[in-house]
């Protein structure tokens, strides 16, 4: 039997990386993750990002660059991890997350990760760092 696809998004904005805290299941509460969630049949992993992004944040974004990488979360799902961008919208925690937070490239390791979203941190660490700083509004 083939994996069902889950895809995770690593939304940028401003040097900075969204970080979702999960509510639900048990086994996983309180713990960090980037958000998305299973690929429906016929979706391409970028259709689906964008999907799941609009119904767990209310946010647009755009899928850039799939990350290194893919994880077993359970038998029949496999984790792929993009990179996203913020296209429109201010991201809420509306579905499976009661906490978001942005993280700058010296703040990942402030929340207790997923252990999958964790192993790419050290890649999104140097995309972070290497990104250019973008002005803010006076």
């Amino acid at each position: 039997m083939e994996n069902r696809i889950v895809v995770g998004g690593a939304i940028v904005h401003q040097g900075r990386v969204l970080a979702a805290r999960r509510s639900a299941p048990a086994e996983v509460a309180g713990r960090w993750e980037f958000p998305g969630g299973k690929a429906e049949p016929g979706e391409t992993e970028t259709q689906a990002l964008e999907r799941e992004l609009l119904e767990e944040l209310g946010i647009r974004a755009r899928a850039v660059e799939r990350l290194p990488g893919a994880w077993l979360v359970r038998p029949g799902l496999e984790l792929h991890l993009w990179v996203a961008g913020l296209v429109s919208g201010d991201p809420r925690p509306l579905e499976d997350h009661d906490e978001l937070r942005w993280l700058g490239p010296d703040e990942l390791a402030e929340v207790d990760w997923l252990d999958h979203d964790r192993a790419v941190l050290p890649h999104l660490a140097r995309l972070l760092a290497a990104a250019p700083a973008v002005p803010t509004a006076p």
